[in-house]
């Protein structure tokens, strides 16, 4: 099969797109002709070096963690799907393995595509959406009727949570993000939408339940002074020198903070897709790219300017 892989860590030019050994599904996975994937910043984080400690020195590696496609072939003990069936989901292998042609997936972990969706919107949904979910419901323990702001609302976990809270019961969503994707953000749901260019959310005292970082430009120590009692800070992408300082500050008040990483549960993702065919959350893509050229999807994730989802199309 044709594949993304690297046989380094570094920048995007360690990318190559070529053959690799097409997976073999254990018995109780899938085997996914995958029809498109996506860019995640954990992706790039990867191929950097960044988690080296925990992806190891082993190559060749094959980015990517979000999986949408055909099931080609299925493990003896699998029951949910057959081959031809229109699935997604999350690999809960290496780092990810998905930028592929083919990728396996854990029938666990896997759901069926919503109708209405395409490969392409489908192949934006399993990292990013999972990460709002969990994030919002099992670290953010949202409760009807809380005020929630979401920083980085036009990114692509962001513009899920955005969606997400408001179907969880929250009273009032405040979107944080650029000037030019205040209408996107305020389109997906956002009650209020601040520009993070002229306002500071961490300078409003006692006004969120829930802070949720989805891009890692604060931290607890900043944004707690902008919570409630008892208020709730997450993130996603938190800076390991902050972890510490984060932990000991909210031990020291009612206020908590949550790090986390998005579980693959199939689940969750069954929940997410009647939410998308019923249409009470929908896609955003910013940009598609073919598989063949994921590097420079990786340099366009990097700059940091996505409005919505970065999606690699596979033919």
């Amino acid at each position: 099969m044709n594949a993304i892989y690297f046989t380094e860590y570094g920048p995007a030019d360690v990318l190559r797109y070529g053959e690799q050994p097409t997976p073999t599904p254990k018995s109780d996975q899938i085997l996914v002709r995958v029809r498109a994937s996506s860019i995640n910043p954990i992706d790039w984080k990867v191929r950097n070096g960044d988690m080296k400690l925990v992806t190891g020195q082993r190559f060749p590696k094959i980015p990517g963690r979000d999986v949408a496609g055909e099931v080609a072939a299925v493990g003896n003990h699998v029951t949910r799907f057959k081959v031809g069936d229109r699935v997604y989901g999350m690999p809960n292998e290496g780092v990810g393995n998905a930028n592929a042609e083919y990728a396996v997936l854990a029938e666990s972990v896997a759901a069926f595509i919503p109708e209405k969706l395409s490969f392409e919107e489908a192949g934006a949904v399993p990292l990013a959406a999972l990460t709002a979910l969990q994030g919002l419901h099992d670290h953010g323990q949202l409760l009807s009727g809380d005020r929630v702001l979401i920083n980085g609302a036009s990114g692509g976990v962001g513009m899920f949570a955005v969606q997400i809270a408001k179907a969880l019961g929250a009273g009032e969503v405040i979107g944080v993000c650029g000037p030019d994707n205040q209408e996107l953000v305020r389109s997906l749901g956002a009650d209020t939408v601040l520009n993070h260019e002229e306002q500071d959310f961490t300078k409003n005292r006692s006004h969120y339940d829930i802070v949720f970082d989805a891009v890692g430009k604060s931290s607890f120590s900043a944004s707690q002074l902008a919570l409630r009692r008892n208020g709730r800070y997450v993130t996603t992408t938190p800076e390991p020198a902050l972890l510490i300082t984060d932990k000991l500050a909210a031990a020291l008040t009612t206020k908590s903070a949550h790090m986390f990483f998005a579980k693959e549960r199939g689940t969750d993702l069954a929940l997410i897709s009647a939410w998308l065919q019923a249409g009470t959350i929908r896609v955003v893509i910013d940009k598609t790219f073919p598989l063949s050229e994921t590097a420079e999807a990786h340099r366009y994730s990097e700059t940091g300017r996505a409005a919505g989802k970065i999606v690699l199309a596979v033919e």
